[in-house]
């Protein structure tokens, strides 16, 4: 009887950690990023977004593409609609999230989503 529930409790946990792992798979993986910004862009210019057709959504407004060079020499890119990247500029240096699509879709696997501004400062002359 003891060996039935051990196996149902282990099968319990095993089954509760992976749909942890499956359903969570970005926070659980995500990469933390310190270094210099090379480039921030808005995906979508505001003023070309306004016209017929009602509201845009905010997520299109705050759209950016960001490009960081960690400290291994490495530039990690990334999405996001953090409306936190609108006051970034080019040179500066920031600690950052980065958060990975799941590898089982496949046409982004491999690459960052959300990427989420901690921390903003100046980088210091070497």
């Amino acid at each position: 009887m003891k060996k039935k529930f051990f196996l149902l409790g282990s099968l319990s946990l095993i089954l509760f950690f992976g749909w942890i792992g499956i359903h969570y798979y970005s926070y659980v993986f995500a990469r933390l990023v310190k270094g210099k910004i090379l480039a921030i862009d808005r995906v979508t210019q505001p003023n070309t977004l306004i016209g017929p057709g009602g509201p845009v959504p905010a997520s299109q407004i705050f759209s950016f593409a960001v490009a960081i060079r960690d400290e291994q020499g490495e530039i990690v890119t990334a999405s996001s609609e953090d409306r936190q990247w609108a006051v970034v500029e080019k040179g500066q240096c920031a600690e950052a999230k980065f958060f990975p699509y799941p590898p089982w879709k496949l046409d982004k696997g491999g690459t960052y989503f959300g990427a989420r501004l901690l921390k903003l400062y100046d980088c210091t002359p070497p």
